[in-house]
């Protein structure tokens, strides 16, 4: 996977992810939506309203003194643990 940062301060981050598409960053949204700490988590991939950029970018923006940087990790890894709850439910039920 690869990212660029195309903006990044303490509690405002927007990063180009390559090569996903609406099923994973839906899911990575969804995640960090429910963090406490994140006051807003969207990304855009309208190659139309965007110049023409075709890979999607995340822009997450955190509530005061939480660094938009770490709340995407403990995005990310929010995503790991459903991936492995839902794995192994899904094991059980076989």
């Amino acid at each position: 996977m690869e990212l660029r940062v195309i903006d990044k301060s303490d509690e405002l981050l927007s990063i180009e992810i390559a090569g996903e598409d609406h099923t994973f960053m839906n899911v990575l949204k969804g995640a960090l939506l429910e963090m406490d700490d994140v006051a807003a988590a969207t990304y855009d991939m309208n190659p139309e309203q965007s110049g023409g950029q075709i890979d999607p970018v995340l822009t997450i923006k955190t509530e005061s003194g939480v660094d938009a940087l770490d709340a995407l990790e403990a995005g990310a890894e929010r995503v790991i643990e459903k991936s492995e709850a839902f794995k192994s439910a899904y094991e059980a039920a076989a």
